[in-house]
């Protein structure tokens, strides 16, 4: 057994000597799909050293497990070595410790399951590899880690060492919140916010966004009241969740987005918040599963994305729900469940790889990573970016796509996308194209336009609708009302549901006019609510059924969408039904009025005897 970059295999060799010039993780393999982590530990991680010359069965090279843990033993000495798990509070071992002739330590090997986002697992190897300093008072400069994908590689630095020296505990909110208000702003401007935004580690998605934040509270007292605000509502969360028995993270979530609703607005670009109960509609109406890859190109603060988490954890507990279990339907007619804290690691997994969100306000965008973890996905996939640009190109990726986006904007003609071909630089028809661009075949999309686009004449918005109904199958046109987006907007809108690569043969028509609220700017709660009877109705709904043209909703042939220039608009279909007002003969009206007249000046006559 010789040095440590002298032994690894040819790859991991140039990985070492790039390494020394670079601060960055190095991807240096891709390994094939593993199962487990146990496949990836025997199938890639042994093999390697194998090769490189490693005796994986010589303890005297290689340690399986080490003990981590810097917790005391039970005779007050530091544990070292895995050896006496017993010593330990803390149960953490590392998966492999590399040691040099002189029985040191020389790296850090650590292995995760397949499906582990690649990102997760690095802050861990890392810290390991900080631990195993600690325990041995020596120098432990490489880093490896690999999830059966690809295998990263780092050089321990003195700013990493830093980093991961700094005692977390002093940055706890339970630590913190008692300190003397002007200690308080010091601790959290320089040690808790720098912290906050590396949350999850160099490379994550959270962090890149969060790069540029600035922590904006000027004074110690500010900071000392939002504090105590923020307590409070933990408090009361607390509380629910023990009373209730809900989990404390799905209250804490749904608090989140209460805050949002409360400070949301019209954005400069036609931007603001989906109704809540819409998202639901639309969720309802594109049926996401697990495994599904689901994108908002316009993602806001995540709505949608994070209702198709939820729709799909509902399923799940629908499926594991024991007999006679029911889950009743909340105020707007829908079923969601909040067991988001109960998933499986590996469930988790998968649903934090399959929900993908940009925008081009980098507020948003982080407004939108805070709101996922808020409600338990620890790495949530939103970056920002412009998916009009130039700079946007991913094709053809998506099973599932929810959007809301911007209406009323207009783009410069030299900054699209030359996939979009669409003659205009209206935002609401170009997202159209995207949305259709970003779908896998037999993708499946829900989007909520302005209605103007259903009956536009000019050239680009008929051929935006020839294109869903030529090239995709136009599954559904929902007509909303007018009201919807108040206060904000008054603009009336629609949702469309269509999947590429079908064929259109029949459209289903919606009309809908109660959403359960009222259509004024105070949007309050009434009664008659149609959002169920649109879920009820559209997974009921049979083309080959005769359609009433004079109810809420029928089928369309897309021939007669065609012979009417593709108008998708519901009153272009409908039949309106007029009934016959019989009215009496002028003579007898005349009548009528001067028998009318007659009596009146009698009245009079009477009141002037009275008066004398």
């Amino acid at each position: 057994m010789g040095t440590l970059a002298g032994e690894l295999p040819k790859r991991v060799r140039r990985a070492d000597q790039a390494r020394q010039t670079t601060c960055s993780p190095v991807y240096m393999a891709d390994s094939g799909k593993m199962s487990s982590e146990f496949d990836t530990r025997r199938g890639i991680i042994d093999q390697r050293l194998k090769e490189a010359g490693w005796d994986v069965s010589d303890r005297t090279q290689v340690v399986q497990e080490w003990f981590v843990s810097s917790s005391l033993s039970k005779d007050g000495s530091r544990s070292i070595l895995r050896e006496d798990p017993a010593f330990s509070t803390l149960r953490e071992f590392s998966d492999y410790v590399l040691l040099g002739k002189n029985g040191k330590p020389l790296a850090v090997v650590e292995a995760k399951r397949s499906l582990k986002d690649a990102e997760l697992g690095r802050e861990q190897a890392k810290q390991y590899c900080y631990s195993i300093q600690m325990q041995t008072g020596g120098e432990l400069p490489f880093c490896f880690y690999t999830n059966g994908h690809e295998i990263f590689f780092w050089n321990i630095g003195e700013a990493e060492r830093k980093r991961l020296s700094i005692d977390k505990s002093t940055l706890r909110w339970s630590h913190f919140k008692q300190l003397p208000a002007a200690e308080m702003l010091t601790l959290v401007q320089q040690e808790v916010f720098p912290f906050i935004k590396d949350l999850n580690g160099d490379g994550s998605t959270f962090t890149r966004h969060m790069a540029n934040a600035v922590f904006i509270i000027p004074s110690a007292n500010l900071l000392q009241g939002a504090i105590q605000i923020i307590e409070d509502i933990f408090v009361e969360i607390e509380r629910d969740a023990k009373e209730e028995g809900h989990l404390f993270q799905d209250i804490q979530g749904d608090v989140y987005e209460m805050l949002l609703n409360e400070i949301s607005s019209a954005g400069k670009n036609g931007q603001f918040r989906t109704p809540r109960h819409i998202i639901k509609l639309i969720s309802e109406l594109v049926n996401p599963q697990l495994g599904h890859r689901i994108c908002d190109p316009a993602c806001g603060t995540a709505g949608f994305l994070l209702d198709a988490y939820q729709f799909i954890i509902t399923q799940l507990a629908r499926q594991k729900a024991k007999k006679g279990q029911s889950f009743p339907p909340d105020e707007d007619g829908f079923i969601r469940t909040s067991l988001s804290g109960q998933l499986t690691q590996g469930t988790k997994d998968i649903l934090e790889q399959s929900l993908h969100g940009f925008d081009f306000d980098s507020t948003m965008v982080r407004l939108a990573l805070m709101n996922l973890m808020m409600h338990g996905i620890d790495n949530p996939h939103v970056d920002y970016q412009d998916t009009l640009s130039k700079s946007f190109i991913e094709e053809c990726d998506y099973d599932i796509i929810m959007a809301n986006p911007p209406f009323s904007g207009s783009i410069d003609r030299g900054d699209i996308n030359e996939s979009l071909h669409l003659k205009t630089t209206k935002t609401e028809l170009l997202f159209t194209e995207r949305i259709f661009t970003l779908l896998k075949t037999g993708g499946t999309e829900g989007i909520i336009i302005p209605q103007g686009v259903l009956f536009g004449s000019s050239g680009a918005f008929v051929e935006a609708r020839k294109k869903l109904v030529e090239e995709a199958e136009l599954k559904a046109v929902i007509s909303l009302p007018s009201g919807v987006f108040k206060p904000y907007a008054g603009v009336a809108t629609a949702i469309l549901v269509f999947t590429r690569g079908g064929k259109t043969e029949n459209t289903w028509f919606y009309n809908l006019k109660n959403d359960g609220l009222s259509l004024d700017d105070k949007r309050q709660r009434i009664g008659g609510g149609e959002l169920s009877d649109v879920v009820e109705k559209w997974r009921a709904r049979n083309p080959e059924h005769a359609s009433d043209r004079k109810a809420n909703h029928f089928f369309v042939p897309a021939q007669e969408i065609r012979d009417k220039s593709y108008d998708l608009s519901f009153n272009r279909y409908s039949t309106v039904e007029h009934n016959e007002t019989v009215y009496e003969e002028p003579k007898v009206i005349l009548q009528k009025l001067k028998t009318l007249e007659d009596k009146i000046q009698q009245g009079i006559a009477e009141l002037e005897g009275i008066l004398g």
